[in-house]
């Protein structure tokens, strides 16, 4: 019998721009609303602040996460969160997929345990420039398996020239094509799930009231894991 994960990706920028309290809970309360399996959370920030976001944020999920710091200064950190429901197989693993003298890049790479079954999660943020893109879908291509892969974030991913897209379809072709950027009125597809051909997509869909608190919408998306 097959089993179906939920899966969801947000870039959380915004919380610290539209929400200038830094209210973490509006973010929670978002991610406990669909009670995912699986959340990668991008532009975690805590630059400034007397609390720590990584460790708030990891609670709204479960007990099992990983966080991947690219920028680590005296006043803060800046990186971004995986989260599961489900155990890891192992520790997972982050690997620097910065591009020359761009900003720092990771990819969080880890096995999850679903009902007695693996799946290999991918989790980035890629940078903002054509090339730079390229070179880190060809990094992104080298950690999936041809099965039971999933690979999401935010990929800044808008031109059709050298595009991650064209890169991860390759090995991951079920995808995710909702317009999330700029959350207010959302025209680009920034933020995508992939997945390797195994897998289905059941529906994939976003949440208006995640504008409150990003200029990002979140990608959901109900997965279907072969038997």
């Amino acid at each position: 019998m097959s089993v179906t994960l939920r899966i969801m990706t947000w870039n959380v920028h915004g919380t610290f721009i539209l929400n200038p309290r830094f209210d973490l809970d509006g973010v929670c309360a978002i991610i406990r609303h669909w009670s995912p399996d699986i959340v990668a959370l991008q532009e975690v920030d805590s630059r400034g602040r007397t609390d720590d976001p990584f460790a708030l944020l990891a609670k709204a999920v479960g007990e099992h996460s990983i966080d991947a710091r690219s920028i680590v200064t005296k006043d803060g950190d800046y990186g971004q969160v995986l989260m599961s429901r489900w155990p890891f197989v192992e520790p997972p693993t982050v690997s620097d997929v910065s591009y020359e003298e761009r900003e720092p890049r990771r990819a969080i790479a880890a096995r999850i345990l679903f009902k007695q079954q693996e799946i290999r999660v991918i989790a980035t943020h890629l940078g903002l420039s054509i090339h730079e893109r390229h070179a880190q879908a060809h990094a992104l291509a080298e950690l999936v398996r041809p099965t039971r892969t999933i690979v999401l974030g935010d990929f800044n991913d808008w031109f059709w020239v050298k595009s991650v897209r064209g890169v991860l379809a390759r090995i991951c072709p079920v995808r995710t094509r909702l317009r999330t950027f700029p959350a207010r009125l959302p025209m680009m597809r920034l933020d995508r799930i992939y997945a390797s051909p195994d897998l289905t997509i059941r529906s994939a869909w976003t949440d208006r009231k995640a504008r409150a608190y990003s200029d990002h919408l979140p990608v959901i998306a109900d997965v279907t894991l072969p038997e």
